[in-house]
């Protein structure tokens, strides 16, 4: 009989079960909680994204997204070679803000401000499954809001990164970190919601010709649609494996007091 070669490819094959996935995607307790919150959190965003006036309530997660999207587009600017000019929020109908630069790589730049608040979104989501997960991502939202401070050029971009750099300051003193484990969490379905309604109401619906998948399709010379339903998958595979890398590798939060029985 001659020899089976045993490879460590294979080893490690033989190593993942199926009652290891299975385990790794079972939630704990606070797991639980986690995805209890973060489906309460989607179920209120749609109810008050679509009510008067008490959708004014989300007004401000909606425009510190638009300054994560707009960031985005600045960062990649700046990576590939891009003189930046200003970040600029509006308050109007969409929420809208603009990014003003010049040179850089138009291929990176584009998709780079609903991709980028996609996968910002999705980091949020994974952090919210730990305590100290949420707080290291909170510092990296707190700097992209210094950055967005450093460019902007009107007083309401302004206003919104003062007021969640003191938030997030704020949060961090609450008992064992609970308070910005959640808002992080929220802000995280906030911009992970508000990026696919997004690409879908810029792209799928409206197809407008200011998005950035129109000029992206312009340039391609393919359907904006095409762009528009590329990215949404995308952002939807950051969002599905923020969730399941949570439940994978965040299972115990040392961070939260435990409760034991004498």
């Amino acid at each position: 009989m001659a020899p089976i070669a045993v490879t460590s490819a294979s080893l490690f094959a033989r190593a993942i079960t199926r009652s290891d996935v299975q385990h790794a995607l079972t939630p704990t307790k606070e797991q639980r909680n986690v995805l209890i919150a973060i489906g309460a959190y989607v179920l209120g965003i749609l109810i008050l994204w679509n009510i008067p006036y008490l959708k004014l309530i989300l007004l401000p997660f909606k425009l510190a997204t638009v300054a994560l999207h707009e960031l985005c587009h600045a960062v990649a600017g700046l990576c590939t070679g891009a003189r930046l000019r200003s970040i600029k929020i509006t308050i109007d109908p969409d929420e809208g803000g603009l990014t003003r630069m010049s040179g850089g790589r138009w291929w990176c730049v584009m998709p780079a401000g609903y991709l980028g608040s996609s996968f910002l979104g999705a980091l949020m989501v994974f952090a919210g499954f730990n305590v100290l997960a949420s707080k290291i991502v909170s510092v990296i939202i707190g700097v992209c809001m210094l950055l967005t401070l450093i460019w902007a050029k009107n007083w309401l971009t302004r206003i919104i990164t003062v007021l969640f750099i003191g938030l997030i300051v704020g949060l961090w003193f609450t008992p064992h970190g609970g308070g910005l484990r959640y808002v992080v969490l929220f802000m995280g379905v906030m911009s992970s919601l508000y990026s696919l309604w997004d690409i879908v109401d810029d792209t799928v619906r409206r197809k407008t010709n200011e998005s950035d998948a129109t000029k992206f399709a312009q340039r391609t010379h393919c359907s904006s649609r095409c762009c528009g339903l590329l990215w949404l998958l995308i952002a939807l595979i950051f969002l599905v494996a923020a969730i399941l890398l949570g439940l994978a590798f965040l299972k115990d939060d040392s961070s939260l007091p435990s409760t034991h029985s004498s």
